[in-house]
């Protein structure tokens, strides 16, 4: 990070309230996401294994769909946020309208993949005989509420790039009560089964857009934005959004990765490979939430061409971050005797994840300043260089990890390689914002 004097503590105690007022509301939305999925498990679960399989197969393709489109939050929140720091509000909303018209595209053109594609989709996935079904019917109906789930990524990114992220947090909770209270209906009530499931979710994630979208017009209204669809604006919402999913995609493919070696290291190595998993995607949306209020906060800075209050904001996420990461991991080896049993009963799976438990909490600093840096340079706009800087991670960390069977190392070293793949996404991102050339002010980067 480039070299700024030390903040007064006037100024830490500004920025301090500023991160805990954007990071908690954060972190009760992104909890509230993968929730829904836990729901319709539970309910579904009731109906009988092959329902369940059928709706696990289904769910991962679901989310695998939509995640790799989270640039539209990304993207948005940043671009919002400049413009709310250049004082033009009006401009704000209409450049996060740009992203809720492009989230729609997306999203219809999502749809008619799936459609037709589902049948085949299922059965690459390895779904049985007995659970295709169920997966395929899940499947299709639950990609109709697509386009809204993309509508909400947008829309969320607007509203977190007016710094307001009270209005997430309300609207998922509000979505994950509906889903559930719709879900029990309609797969029991109305005995629609596995598809009452997904009719459920799918109307709970049309309420959530519509509750968004109103929000959004109410403000559009207020400073008089157009919210008519603008072909330069979407274009440029895609431009700036493509870094982004390269970024993601990177991403994804290294836990993709990481999860075929695990499975060719044996049955009880992918066991305790998910529960760590599990456990590293729980902190990492903790963390995460503070990358969130990054974005907003350097976005506005940088938009009001404001540098001094950029590096110090900066500088105090990333004290957040090695803090926060450090609380993780020591909570992650003292609990470790409570919630180990909660995953699995298996002698030989707990022996097996202990050790790589230690590697993970060992390397949680080092995941906390990850995403606060990926946060900074997301609310700069600095996509390009993201999507580089992942490409690069992606390329050290896949030999190694490949490596792991064949040297006959096992769960502990693969997560070592996962920690070399955090520690090369540290020096790139920290070489950046040392450099200084994310620090780009003005309205539009």
């Amino acid at each position: 990070m480039t070299q700024a004097p030390a903040s007064p503590p006037s100024s830490r105690r500004r920025h301090d309230r500023e991160i805990i007022a954007l990071t908690v509301p954060a972190f009760g939305a992104l909890v509230a996401e993968p929730l829904f999925v836990m729901v319709d498990s539970a309910i579904v679960g009731h109906l009988g294994t092959p329902q369940l399989a059928g709706l696990a197969v289904a769910a991962a393709l679901l989310t695998t769909a939509v995640s790799i489109f989270v640039f539209l939050a990304y993207a948005t929140t940043a671009a919002v946020a400049r413009r709310i720091g250049a004082g033009d509000p009006a401009a704000a909303i209409r450049q996060g309208m740009d992203g809720i018209w492009l989230a729609l595209l997306l999203g219809v053109a999502v749809i008619a993949t799936l459609l037709p594609a589902a049948p085949w989709l299922v059965d690459v996935f390895g779904a049985s005989d007995t659970a295709a079904p169920y997966a395929t019917t899940y499947l299709r109906i639950s990609s109709l509420g697509i386009p809204a789930m993309l509508v909400v990524m947008a829309a969320t990114g607007v509203l977190r790039g007016l710094q307001d992220t009270r209005t997430p947090l309300y609207v998922a909770i509000g979505g994950f009560a509906a889903n559930g209270v719709l879900n029990a209906v309609l797969v029991y009530g109305a005995g629609l089964g596995i598809a009452g499931s997904a009719w459920g979710t799918v109307i709970a994630q049309v309420s959530m857009a519509t509750a968004y979208l109103i929000v959004v017009v109410r403000g559009a209204r207020k400073y008089g934005a157009s919210l008519r669809p603008d072909v330069a604006g979407i274009r440029a919402s895609a431009q700036a959004g493509a870094p982004l999913l390269v970024r993601t995609l990177s991403l994804r493919a290294v836990l993709m990765i990481a999860t075929a070696i695990a499975a060719r290291l044996g049955d009880t190595e992918i066991a305790a490979h998910q529960v760590i998993l599990s456990l590293w995607s729980l902190m990492a949306f903790a963390l995460d939430a503070i990358a969130i209020a990054g974005q907003a906060i350097i976005g506005r800075y940088l938009g009001a061409d404001d540098t001094k209050g950029a590096r110090e904001a900066c500088r105090r996420m990333v004290q957040w971050g090695i803090v926060s990461g450090a609380v993780f991991g020591v909570l992650l080896v003292l609990a470790r005797p409570l919630f180990v049993p909660l995953f699995t009963s298996d002698r030989a799976v707990q022996d097996t994840l202990l050790p790589a438990l230690l590697v993970v909490a060992l390397s949680q600093p080092i995941a906390g300043v990850v995403f606060v840096l990926d946060g900074v340079l997301m609310g700069a706009g600095d996509g390009p260089y993201l999507a580089w800087a992942m490409l690069v991670t992606l390329a050290v960390f896949a030999p190694v990890a490949l490596l792991v069977p064949v040297f006959g190392g096992g769960l502990t070293a693969l997560w070592w390689a996962m920690t070399l793949m955090m520690a090369v996404r540290l020096v790139t991102l920290w070489l950046r914002t040392r450099s200084g050339r994310w620090i780009v002010t003005g309205a539009t980067r």
